[in-house]
């Protein structure tokens, strides 16, 4: 396994050199541990030696960390110094099932395991780790008030776990949040995103011989068809930014059985909270009258719920300044015979290799996808970037997401992350006035009147939900 680096660090004309020579001898243990998230491949809420790993990290760095933190035992809150500013940094650790791989550029399942980092949050984990360890140490010798707190944030995956963390108050007195991503390219673009709410909607009926007692049965899959048609009958009296979208889980077992029970799992998305809120108001009066129609019984279980990502452009166009500082990922020769291997397996046309050491034009823009990281959004300012972790070309949840990941393409993505959040925490913890400024474009974006109530009301966190 190649654990090269290129680090350029002699092209960053900064104060922080103290923060950066911190992260230059941490490389090896970042890849260490960042390897090893890898080869575990824990799933949400299922992450118990990743986070606990990463915890170790942090105490035998002199953070205090609380563990098992809102109701997930795999959550933690981890912090350095004291007073204001606080400077929150993002951490992810759960993988996806289904994306078992080896660090190769073919398709090539670990044997006697299912699920890969197809997402790379054992990079994303382990760099926020390491940036907020450099930045804690700086700000002990500097003397400075302020205080660092970096989050573990379990089952990102469709589990949400940062909302459960931010009902919980968690983030209250947080002066701004960092975070990145792990991709294909490097990027600081601000982007907003789709809330979202989903649940499981259930119908309960009455079974009987569909051919020789027809009349004894009361269809729940006739419920679900009637539910779902009159959802996509909605779309046509919605927003234009909403969207909906379902399967069906379960629809009967047999052909010549009324079936008793049947159940569809949904999501509706817009990129205004209030807006799904509404929808989804819609959508359960909708169940309610598919019950009503066929003499069944409806229920449903809300599964997850999302804030849409709130950008900040002021954090935004720091986070820009300090990536282009920092610089992208150059491939050494190992590693662009690997790249040109996997892209070879792509069904789209891929971009040059190069395109990893280039810093992409940054945008302030909305997308129609969902984090987790936005109800974190809408409590404080908050700005991420993207790191070409992958190789260009690459889609997030791929296997050939998980291979990159795994050698020293990704680790080298993971330095590019870890030295820009470092840098952009440092500048907050050192200039007041760019707190400030977030802070203003942020009360002013999520309006006066704005009281953050979670979407997910008042469930417990879906801790069995990947069993």
């Amino acid at each position: 396994m190649l654990l090269t680096f290129v680090l350029g660090f002699s092209a960053l004309q900064t104060a922080a050199a103290g923060v950066l020579d911190e992260l230059m001898s941490r490389r090896a243990r970042d890849a260490e541990v960042a390897l090893q998230i890898w080869q575990w491949a824990e799933v949400g809420h299922h992450e118990v030696r990743s986070s606990a790993l990463l915890q170790d990290e942090l105490r035998a760095a002199g953070f205090d960390v609380q563990s098992g933190v809102a109701g997930m035992p795999t959550a933690f809150v981890a912090s350095i110094g004291s007073g204001e500013p606080v400077i929150g940094l993002l951490a992810e650790f759960d993988a996806l099932p289904g994306f078992s791989q080896q660090a190769v550029p073919e398709k090539s399942a670990i044997s006697q395991q299912m699920s890969g980092h197809a997402c790379g949050h054992h990079l994303f984990g382990t760099a926020s780790v390491s940036a907020g360890i450099a930045v804690g140490r700086w700000l002990k010798a500097s003397g400075r008030a302020g205080t660092v707190r970096v989050y573990g944030t379990p089952a990102e995956e469709g589990g949400g776990g940062k909302v459960y963390m931010a009902r919980a108050g968690l983030f209250d007195d947080v002066s701004a949040v960092l975070h990145w991503h792990p991709g294909d390219e490097n990027n600081a673009s601000q982007t907003g995103s789709t809330a979202n709410k989903t649940g499981k909607f259930r119908f309960y009926g009455t079974p009987s011989h569909a051919a020789a007692a027809p009349e004894k049965g009361r269809s729940a899959l006739d419920a679900l068809e009637a539910m779902n048609f009159m959802v996509n009958q909605l779309r046509e009296h919605v927003p234009q930014e909403a969207r909906m979208h379902y399967i069906i889980t379960r629809g009967g077992s047999a052909p010549n059985v009324v079936p008793e029970f049947a159940e569809s799992y949904l999501y509706v998305r817009h990129p205004d909270p209030r807006v799904v809120a509404e929808l989804w108001q819609r959508v359960l009066k909708i169940a309610d009258a598919a019950a009503l129609g066929t003499e069944t019984r409806s229920e449903v279980e809300v599964v997850n719920a999302v804030y849409s990502i709130l950008p900040n452009d002021t954090l935004g166009r720091l986070v820009d300044r300090r990536l282009r500082e920092v610089g992208g990922v150059v491939y050494d020769a190992d590693e662009r015979r690997f790249a040109e291997a996997l892209q070879t397996t792509l069904t789209a046309p891929a971009p040059a290799l190069e395109e990893a050491a280039r810093i992409q034009p940054y945008q302030f823009t909305q997308n129609y996808g969902s984090s987790d990281v936005g109800d974190v959004s809408w409590i404080v300012p908050t700005a991420g970037l993207d790191a070409a972790t992958w190789v260009p070309g690459t889609p997030a949840h791929s296997w050939q997401a998980v291979a990159a990941g795994g050698m020293s393409i990704g680790l080298k993505g993971m330095g590019v992350a870890s030295r820009t959040l470092a840098l952009v925490a440092e500048d907050l913890l050192r200039n007041p006035r760019l707190l400030r400024d977030a802070r203003a474009e942020h009360q002013r974006r999520r309006g006066p009147d704005f009281r953050y109530l979670a979407l997910v009301g008042d469930r417990e966190p879906p801790l069995d939900y990947r069993d």
